[in-house]
């Protein structure tokens, strides 16, 4: 019975400050969930090609605008009522970004996340639930791997996001609230649907 009730126990939870300085020294990137560290795992190559596309096509219409995207490498913290959640979206545009010391963001105006078969039920419920409770958050896209397709929510003007669905090789996701827009071309450029 004593084996059982082991077994059972809930993990040592981690403070957001030890979190904050294990992420300094740590290869490996880990999201943080209310005290609880799970270690991210790598992406295919679709994957990495399709963030960089939308880091390169993006940044380089952001260049010497006041919003800046932030790729990978910079975490998102998110303050739910209940608990405080950081995450490594595959980019972030913040138009209000955090001093150049802090280690996160916290005022991102897009969201991107490039889906993943292993990743696809937490980035859809878990993290798209979270990003949506963001106040400065203008948009989130989910963008597939195996296919050409972004579904978008948009903040309405009655304050919810409505959802959108972008599936063309020659369209074209408007991001007005960044003064930019992501065509599917670009997004998808050197993908291979096998």
């Amino acid at each position: 019975m004593d084996e059982i009730v082991t077994a059972l126990k809930k993990p040592q939870l981690v403070s957001v400050e030890e979190y904050l300085a294990g992420e300094e020294v740590s290869e490996v990137k880990h999201e943080y969930l209310g005290g609880e560290v799970h270690a991210m795992s790598g992406g295919t190559t679709n994957h990495a090609r399709i963030a960089m596309n939308a880091a390169i096509s993006l940044g380089s219409q952001l260049r010497g605008k006041p919003c800046e995207p932030f790729g990978s490498d910079a975490k998102l913290r998110v303050e739910l009522p209940h608990q405080t959640r950081f995450y490594y979206p595959d980019l972030q545009i913040v138009c209000q970004p955090s001093p150049g010391d802090q280690r996160f963001q916290e005022q991102p105006i897009v969201v991107v996340e490039v889906l993943s078969e292993s990743t696809r039920r937490t980035d859809m419920g878990e993290k798209k639930d979270a990003y949506l409770t963001i106040s400065s958050l203008k948009v989130l896209l989910l963008v597939e791997t195996d296919s050409r397709r972004v579904s978008a929510f948009r903040r309405s003007g009655q304050g919810g996001f409505e959802a959108e669905e972008y599936s063309g090789e020659d369209e074209v996701i408007p991001l007005p609230e960044v003064g930019a827009e992501l065509s599917l071309s670009d997004l998808y450029a050197r993908v291979d649907f096998k």
